[in-house]
């Protein structure tokens, strides 16, 4: 027979086990809500330690209170479950930029947190509990606002005749959705693909070209990023950035270099994407146009905006899929970034956290378990966001009502 003592030791234990495994349950199903997203911590806390600047963060949390201003006061924002206003969101983020501000202790910073904040962490993906994180950057080509023998490829504006439908508008239960085309008679049809747009010259003479590159890998990944610098001849620059889509679903070029074995899992990067372009000019357009996705750019003033419409910030910007997560949200990550030598190399990846800020979505950034990160411009910034493929955590913050 089981003494007194053993068998509450194996309650305790057993109590110990479904706490530890109850709190974040695996997804069966890919997440479609955000209840479904984000999941309240109750007791096991991440340590909140931040590898940056506050000067970033103060500045990332500034413009995010630019855009929490301009709207409604009484507009919902989905927190997991939760619902909370956008004047909830807004004086949330200014108690939190007020500690920041004042510079408190990592300690105090940490008893405020758990003291004062609802923490929720992202549920993951579909059997894997863990977020994974991938990088974007601001690329800078070289290019002309009028064509010659070299720059031949052009990056359009949003055309005249692209409709965005608002579903909702037909059937309640459209809410959020929408799809885009162009008319054609009486008929309302999918929006020409990539390989219409660039095969077939569909666009040519509407006068929609913002300027000319000389590589239509360039053009790609400008698209990719959704937004960089163009450098023109006397060492001006003008910024671009994502307008809208053409509203056809976008496939990974990678992943079909993948199941081509083109490449190897392995060795999968953006750098080794544009080196095996490079080396192959013959599938260029067989891989390129097997995205049908293709996406029209606007100049900006400033650099590169989220869909937030606020400049992002490097290191401090994410973007996750808006459908699940709420725009704006302050959040926590933790993962691993890379340590480069004056080659250029990676040497090492190594565990970091910080705060950061829900201020950009992606094509590619779907469901509860991606998230990605934008690093800025230059050779770390390219050679972090080409390289990151890292399962990390994801935690949302706000404070309690």
């Amino acid at each position: 027979m089981l003494s007194g003592r053993t068998i509450y030791l194996k309650l305790l234990i057993l109590i110990i086990s479904i706490t530890l495994f109850a709190c974040y349950p695996s997804l069966k199903r890919e997440a479609r809500h955000p209840e479904e997203s984000l999941a309240p911590v109750r007791f096991f806390y991440p340590t909140f330690q931040d590898d940056m600047d506050s000067e970033s963060l103060i500045s990332a949390i500034r413009k995010n209170l630019d855009y929490l201003n301009r709207l409604d006061p009484e507009k919902p924002f989905h927190y997991g479950s939760q619902i909370f206003t956008s004047k909830q969101v807004k004086e949330s983020q200014e108690a939190f930029l007020s500690l920041i501000e004042k510079n408190v202790s990592p300690e105090r910073l940490n008893e405020e947190i758990r003291g004062n904040f609802l923490v929720y962490r992202a549920t993951g993906r579909v059997g894997n509990k863990q977020v994974l994180f991938t990088g974007y950057f601001e690329p800078i080509y070289e290019a002309r606002l009028k064509p010659d023998d070299s720059f031949r490829y052009p990056i359009y504006k949003r055309p005249d005749d692209l409709i965005v439908t608002d579903l909702s508008l037909f059937k309640r239960e459209f809410k959020g959705k929408k799809i885009i085309g162009r008319i054609e008679g009486t008929k309302l049809l999918p929006y020409f693909s990539r390989r219409q747009i660039v095969e077939d010259d569909v666009l040519k003479g509407q006068g929609l070209e913002i300027a000319w590159l000389k590589d239509p890998v360039d053009i790609a990944f400008l698209q990719i990023q959704g937004s960089g610098k163009l450098k023109l001849r006397k060492g001006d620059t003008i910024s671009v950035g994502y307008s809208t889509s053409n509203g056809l679903a976008y496939q990974s070029i990678g992943r079909y270099m993948l199941d081509k074995e083109f490449l190897t899992k392995k060795e999968m990067s953006m750098q080794s994407i544009r080196r095996y372009l490079s080396e192959h000019p013959a599938k260029v357009k067989e891989i390129l146009n097997y995205n049908p996705s293709y996406i029209f750019f606007r100049r900006l003033k400033t650099g590169p905006l989220g869909n937030i419409s606020v400049p992002l910030t490097p290191g401090r910007s994410l973007a996750l899929d808006s459908k699940l997560f709420p725009k704006g949200a302050l959040a926590f990550i933790s993962c691993k970034k890379p340590t480069i030598n004056s080659r250029g190399e990676i040497t090492d990846w190594n565990e970091f956290s910080r705060f950061v800020v829900n201020q950009d979505t992606g094509g590619a950034i779907k469901g509860a378990g991606r998230a990605d990160i934008f690093w800025g411009n230059g050779p770390y910034a390219e050679i972090a966001a080409g390289h990151l493929k890292h399962d990390g955590e994801l935690y949302i913050l706000i404070k309690k009502p």
